[in-house]
C-alpha cells in the first residue's frame, strides 16, 4: 500500500493506492492547527487502513510557509563575510511599486544584533584571496550562545564558487555547539547574487527548528499507530525527499503541497495524451494555477513569498515550480472594502470557523455558502446538517444590504469577483507568458476547481477541461505519481561559443556524480537515476536569463548551436524577440536528478451500460452566470461509467466536490474516470 497525505488550509487529504490490485482509497479530514500532524492520523484512522500495510507514506505539508507567514520560527544568527552583514536590510533598489510613497522594505527575518561578520574572502573564480580568521567564528558562536539563538546560518560571498570557508565555519561551528541547527548556503544554492543567497541561507535557518521538530514528532506518531515504511515528503520542485534530507534544506518544502497537483497533471496528461495543459487547483484558502509545456512543468529559482503588487517579498533561491497562488479559495471571505467595492479574500475562513455552511461557528460569507446559495453546491453533500437561513443571513448582512441586493444577487456578485481573480490569475501563466490559452487544456481540480472551471475555461476560450477521479484530493494522489528528485544548480558564467565542450561536460560530471552518491546515500540504486539538463543563458549584456533544456550529456561541438537555437526562441517565448547576431552566454548549469521510482497504474472503470438516469439525483435550480437560473439534473458521479454522455447545463456531484457543466457545454467520462468537458460545434 502506498499512501499520500496533503495539509491544506481547510482539510488534510489522503489519497492510497493498493500496488497489487490498483485500487484507490480517498479520504478527507478537517485540519488541525497548530499541530497539523493530529489531522494526518485522523484522516488515516478515517479510511479505516491499516497502518501496518502501509509500504510508502508521501506527505505534503504547509508547515514550512506557515512558519515563515507567521514568523513563528527559531532564533536565528548569521555568520557572513566582512562588510556584507547589511546585505538583507540593503536587499533590491528595484520597488514592485514604483510610485508608492510610502514603500517599505521588508524587514529582515534575521535582526542585525544577530548577524555576525567573519574576515576571509574568495574572490568570484574561487581562489582564497584572505584566509578565514578563526577566532572571528569563535567570537561570534560565544555571542550567540549568549543570545541564545537555535539556528544559524552561513552564508559567505562568492561561496557559489567555492565553499571551503562555509564548510570549515560549519566543522569549527559543531566543534563548539554540537546541538544547534547548522546552514551554509552552498548546501540550499550554488547559485550566485549575493541578496537572494543570503535570503535563502535566512529563511531556512530560520525555519529548521521548526521543520525538525514537526517531523520528528509525526515520524513518532506514525511509528505509534504501527507504521514501518519508507517516508517521504514532498518538495517544492515537484519531487520527494527523505524526511531527513527535509530537515536539512526545509525551505525547499515551502510549496510543499501545491506542486504536487501540478505535477499530477503533467502525469495524468502523459497518460491520456494531452501535452500542454493549465493545471487549476481551487482549494479551501487559495486558488493555484500553473502551466505545463510540451510536457514539461515549469522549475523556477525566482521564487518570493508575501510578494504582491506593492511589497517586494523574501527570495528564496531553490527550485519551485511556477505558480501563480491567489488568497481565493473556498474559504474565501467576501467583504466590503472602504469604497463600497465587493471584495473577496484573502483571508479565509480556514478549517476553523470554517464558512458559515459548516456550522462551527463561521459568521463571514465565503466561496462556499455562496456557491451553496446558487445551486452549484448541495446541502445534502455536506458532512453536516446546513442551515441555510444561517448562510443567507450572512451574506445578506456582511454583502447584500451594502450594496442593495437580495441574497442570491450577492452570492452570485461573490462568485463572480472570486471567478474574476481566477482569471487573472490564469492570465498570469498563460497570456501574459507568451502562451495561447487555446492551445491548452484545463485540468481543474481541488475541491472548488470543478466548480469554476467551465466559466474560466469559457472566459480563456479553452476548448477541453480534464476533471480527475477524485478531484477534491488530487494534490495528494500526484504526490503518489512522483519520484525522488534533487536539482543541483552552479553559477559558471562562459560564453557559450567560447566555452570548451571538455569544460561543459566536466561541470555536468561533477553535478551527476553528486546526485549519485545523494542517490546511493537515500538507497536509489545509482542505475536508477534519470539525468535531465539545463542552462540558464542570456544574451550578452543582458542581466536576466531563460531556460534551455540540454541535450544528452556529454555534449559534442555541434550541440552547442542546437543549445543556441533553443536559447532563441525561449527568448522570442518570453520576450517576444530575438537577437540572433547577438553573442550568447551560459550563467547557470541546472542538473536534475530523480529516482525513477515505479508509478501506481491507474485503474479503468467499467463502462456505461444502464441507462444514466439511474445515476441522478435531482433537478434543482442552478444561477448561471449569463443564463441565469436554469432547472439543472444533478447526478452522481461515482455512479456513471465509462462512455456516459452529458450536455449543460448539468451538475455532476461526488463526496467532496461538484462539477458544473454550463448551457452549450458537453461533457464525457473517460476510460479511467475523468470528465472531459468540451464546447459544442459551433
Amino acid at each position: 500500500m502506498r499512501i499520500a497525505t496533503d495539509i491544506g488550509g481547510t482539510f488534510t487529504d489522503l489519497v492510497s493506492i493498493d500496488e497489487n490490485n490498483g485500487c484507490m482509497v480517498n479520504q478527507k479530514s478537517h485540519t488541525t492547527p497548530p499541530n497539523f500532524e493530529h489531522g494526518v492520523l485522523d484522516v488515516i484512522k478515517k479510511s479505516e487502513l491499516s497502518p501496518k500495510s502501509i509500504d510508502t507514506f508521501i506527505h505534503g505539508t504547509t508547515t514550512i510557509i506557515n512558519a515563515l507567514t507567521e514568523r513563528k520560527g527559531g532564533k536565528t544568527g548569521l555568520i557572513t563575510t566582512k562588510g556584507f552583514r547589511d546585505v538583507l536590510e540593503i536587499a533590491r533598489c528595484n520597488r514592485p511599486d514604483l510610485f508608492n510613497l510610502v514603500f517599505h522594505k521588508p524587514e529582515p527575518f534575521i535582526p542585525r544584533y544577530l548577524r555576525q561578520e567573519v574576515a576571509g574572502r574568495m574572490t568570484y573564480k574561487g581562489k582564497e584571496a584572505e584566509p578565514l580568521n578563526i577566532e572571528d567564528i569563535n567570537a561570534a558562536v560565544t555571542y550567540f550562545k549568549e543570545q541564545e539563538v537555535e539556528s544559524i546560518g552561513i552564508c559567505y560571498i562568492n561561496s557559489y564558487a567555492n565553499d571551503e570557508h562555509e564548510h570549515k565555519t560549519a566543522e569549527i561551528i559543531r566543534s563548539l555547539w554540537p546541538e544547534v541547527f547548522i546552514t551554509t548556503s552552498s548546501t540550499v544554492t550554488r547559485e550566485w547574487r549575493e541578496f537572494e543567497r543570503t535570503s535563502t541561507v535566512a529563511l531556512n535557518s530560520y525555519v529548521m527548528p521548526t521543520a525538525s521538530s514537526y517531523l520528528n514528532n509525526l515520524s513518532e506518531k506514525l511509528e505509534g499507530i504501527g507504521f514501518k515504511g519508507k517516508s517521504y515528503i514532498m518538495q517544492s520542485n515537484g519531487g520527494t525527499t527523505t524526511f531527513d534530507q527535509a530537515k536539512q534544506a526545509p525551505v525547499n518544502m515551502v510549496e510543499s503541497g501545491p506542486v504536487a497537483g501540478v505535477y499530477g497533471a503533467a502525469i495524468l496528461g502523459q497518460i491520456i495524451g494531452e501535452d500542454n495543459l493549465i493545471a487549476f487547483d481551487v482549494g479551501g484558502t487559495t486558488a493555484k494555477c500553473s502551466l505545463v509545456d510540451n510536457g514539461e512543468v515549469k522549475v523556477t529559482t525566482e521564487y518570493r513569498i508575501e510578494r504582491t503588487d506593492s511589497y517586494a517579498g523574501y527570495p528564496i533561491m531553490s527550485p519551485v515550480v511556477d505558480i501563480v497562488e491567489i488568497g481565493n479559495g473556498g474559504g474565501s471571505i467576501a467583504w466590503i472594502d472602504e469604497a463600497g467595492s465587493l471584495r473577496v479574500g484573502p483571508e479565509s475562513a480556514g478549517a476553523l470557523p470554517g464558512p458559515v455552511a459548516y456550522g462551527i461557528g463561521g459568521t463571514k460569507p465565503t466561496t462556499t455558502d455562496a456557491c451553496l446559495l446558487t445551486g452549484c453546491l448541495s446541502a445534502d453533500n455536506f458532512d453536516n446538517l446546513v442551515d441555510l437561513d444561517a448562510v443567507k443571513d450572512a451574506v445578506v448582512k456582511n454583502v447584500g444590504e451594502p450594496l442593495g441586493l437580495n441574497a442570491n444577487e450577492a452570492a452570485m456578485g461573490i462568485i463572480r469577483v472570486a471567478e474574476s481573480n481566477m482569471y487573472n490569475a490564469l492570465k498570469l501563466i498563460s497570456i501574459r507568458r507568451g502562451y495561447d490559452p487555446r492551445e491548452f487544456t484545463m485540468v481543474a481540480f481541488g475541491g472548488g476547481g470543478p466548480m469554476h472551471c467551465a466559466s474560466l475555461a469559457r472566459e480563456l476560450n479553452i476548448k477541453k477541461i480534464v476533471v480527475p477521479v477524485a478531484a477534491s484530493v488530487f494534490a495528494a494522489w500526484g504526490m503518489l505519481m512522483t519520484d525522488l528528485r534533487h536539482d543541483y544548480i552552479r553559477t559558471h558564467i562562459s560564453p557559450l561559443a567560447e566555452a570548451p565542450v571538455k569544460e561543459i561536460n566536466d561541470i555536468w560530471q561533477g553535478m551527476q556524480e553528486q546526485a549519485e552518491k545523494q542517490f546511493s546515500d537515500e538507497g536509489i540504486p545509482v542505475a536508477q537515476m534519470i539525468c535531465q539538463y539545463y542552462v540558464d543563458m542570456r544574451y550578452i549584456g543582458q542581466e536576466h536569463t531563460v531556460k534551455v533544456s540540454v541535450p544528452t550529456v556529454p555534449l559534442k561541438e555541434e550541440d552547442k548551436e542546437v543549445i543556441k537555437q533553443r536559447f532563441h526562441e525561449a527568448h522570442e517565448q518570453a520576450y517576444t524577440f530575438r537577437l540572433p547576431n547577438s553573442g550568447v552566454e551560459i550563467v547557470n548549469y541546472h542538473f536534475v536528478g530523480n529516482g525513477g521510482l515505479t508509478r501506481p497504474k491507474l485503474q479503468k472503470i467499467s463502462p456505461q451500460t444502464s441507462d444514466t438516469e439511474d445515476a441522478k439525483i435531482s433537478v434543482r435550480p442552478v444561477c448561471f452566470n449569463e443564463s441565469g437560473w436554469l432547472d439543472t439534473p444533478v447526478y452522481n458521479r461515482s455512479k456513471l461509467g465509462s462512455g456516459a454522455k452529458f450536455s449543460g447545463p448539468v451538475v455532476i456531484e461526488e463526496k467532496s466536490s461538484s462539477t458544473v457543466i454550463y448551457p452549450g457545454q458537453n461533457v464525457n467520462v473517460d476510460q479511467y474516470g475523468n470528465l472531459i468537458i468540451t464546447e459544442e460545434a459551433e
